[in-house]
Parts: structure tokens; C-alpha cells; sequence
């Protein structure tokens, strides 16, 4: 499995390494695949500005590779976002959210100018849906949240023991009708007390990488 998350990483870093300048910031999401891109990246550290990130660890993965991380209001635009996915569909819509920050990371890739997703073809389904769907919710507002997610049809499990880096939980649903994903996102993130959920459906990535 780590072979080809190596393979996808070095596509994006080729993908990319033309098209980099000096003054680009590059969108950086989380993830093991995600961690493989950044070692592959750091070689070209040099041509390129800096990064934003959508979590915590990935900052720290990027400071260790030398590459300067900006906090995403001191930037002006992101040229590029790179991450990865738990279930692509065949329309490029995502779930993300495994790690628990699909929700930074989502921020990110709607700053971006080209999102670019990486996955291995274990990720790419028909329908998405097989993977529990994340939602990160104020604390407070968990057993609202879930009794709202069972009227949809879905089944909660709070994933116990977890905190965001905003300081939130979450709750993984499965059982959800995900045949129209978009309309999906837009109705869960109605929810009173829901922050944002793992559906990428507005904000789909442009480019999709996927190795063997």
C-alpha cells in the first residue's frame, strides 16, 4: 500500500514541478498519502513560496521539511491544493474526513485555484457511501445532530476519544442515500450545530491522481 501512495505522491510532484514559481503558495491537505507528497516535495522547496495546511500535523511534516507554512488569512490565494480522499466517485465527488479534518480541509480547497486529488484505485467507487461519512459538530450539539442524521436515514457513531484541531467532535454516519451528494452536503450543513461534513461535493477536486 505504501508503494503506491509513494507512486501517487511523485505524480502530483511531477504534475506540479512546472509549473511552480517563486511566489506561489501551494495548499497542503492530511493524510499518510499526503505525508508522502510532502517528502517528495520538499525537492523542489525551493521553487516555490510556501504552503498552507489543513491541519495541525501536516504544519508540523512541512516545518521538519523546511518548506515556510502561512496561516491561511495572511494569503492572498493558493495556486494548488493537494490531498487526498477516503472514496472518489466517478463524477470526482469526495468523502474525506477519516482524520477528522475535512473540515480545514475543505476551507483550504475552496481557497484554491486547482485542487488536485491523490488516491490509490482501492478509493474510487461507483457510489459513494461504503465509507462512514464524518460530520464535525459543536460539542453540545452532538444528540441534536445525530437525532437529525437518523430522520435522514443515516446511523451516528460518535467517534469517541477524538477532538478536531478546532476543538470539536465527531460523528461517523453510515446508511446515508448518497446518490445525490450535493444536495446532501447542503442539507447536513443546514443542521443546526453541524460545522461542516466530509461530502466534497461543491468543492470537487479538478485533477485526480490515482495510482495502482
Amino acid at each position: 500500500m505504501s508503494g503506491s501512495k509513494i507512486n501517487v505522491a511523485k505524480q502530483a510532484v511531477d504534475f506540479l514541478e512546472n509549473k511552480l514559481s517563486e511566489k506561489m503558495i501551494i495548499g497542503i491537505g492530511t493524510g499518510t498519502t499526503v505525508n508522502f507528497f510532502i517528502e517528495q516535495l520538499k525537492t523542489l522547496k525551493h521553487r516555490f513560496d510556501g504552503a498552507v495546511s489543513s491541519s495541525d500535523r501536516s504544519s508540523a511534516i512541512l516545518q521538519d521539511a523546511g518548506i515556510k507554512v502561512y496561516e491561511l488569512n495572511g494569503v492572498n490565494e493558493i495556486a494548488y491544493y493537494v490531498d487526498g480522499a477516503d472514496e472518489v466517485s466517478k463524477d470526482y465527488s469526495l468523502i474525506k474526513g477519516g482524520g477528522g479534518a475535512h473540515t480545514r480541509e475543505k476551507i483550504v480547497a475552496s481557497a484554491s485555484e486547482h485542487f488536485i486529488c491523490i488516491v490509490d484505485k482501492s478509493k474510487i467507487v461507483n457510489d459513494l457511501g461504503a465509507f462512514p461519512l464524518p460530520i464535525e459538530v459543536i460539542p453540545e450539539s452532538r444528540s441534536l445532530v445525530s437525532r437529525k442524521i437518523l430522520s435522514l436515514g443515516g446511523m451516528p457513531t460518535y467517534r469517541q476519544g477524538f477532538t478536531t484541531d478546532q476543538g470539536n467532535q465527531i460523528i461517523d454516519v453510515t446508511g446515508l442515500d448518497l446518490h445525490n451528494s450535493l444536495d446532501m452536503e447542503y442539507k447536513i450543513n443546514g443542521i443546526a450545530g453541524v460545522v461542516d461534513n466530509g461530502i466534497f461535493a461543491i468543492n470537487k477536486p479538478k485533477t485526480v491522481l490515482i495510482s495502482e
